[in-house]
């Protein structure tokens, strides 16, 4: 039937832990529309996944949005063509496209702070600014 999904080399889904299901896809699509089930739903069970590490599944849970459901399930609805099979593709490409995002863990900001030049740069800046407008307003005469 379907084939394992190869994410990366760490990382390999069984075809045995994604469901699939076909639906009515909404929009246009001409006669079909109503009688052919093209659209395709993929949902796979990340929190209870024995086939993803840990720490990816972990990142994964915090960056799901809105394809996590909240008991772990990520289901990927694909409908942009009018065949099951480009459906198919189409929602195992999404698939790794999700994982490929949380794959690598993200850098580490370190805070920075300005420099003292900078802090002095910037204060100069403001100076010569309020220079600027001080000079502006009503004429005064005071003779």
């Amino acid at each position: 039937m379907l084939d394992d999904l190869i994410i990366s080399p760490r990382l390999t889904i069984p075809a045995e832990e994604l469901q699939e299901r076909f639906i009515r896809a909404s929009g246009p699509g001409g006669q079909n529309v109503n009688k052919v089930s093209t659209a395709v739903e993929l949902r796979f069970d990340l929190a209870h996944s024995p086939s993803v590490p840990e720490d990816i599944r972990e990142r994964a849970l915090k960056r799901g949005g809105h394809r996590l459901t909240e008991d772990g399930m990520v289901i990927i609805k694909a409908q942009q063509f009018r065949t099951q099979e480009r459906n198919r593709e189409d929602a195992r490409a999404q698939l790794v496209a999700f994982f490929s995002a949380v794959l690598e863990p993200p850098k580490l900001r370190r805070p920075t702070k300005p420099s003292r030049a900078a802090k002095a740069k910037r204060v100069d800046s403001k100076v010569a600014r309020a220079k600027i407008k001080a000079t502006r307003g009503r004429f005064r005469d005071d003779e």
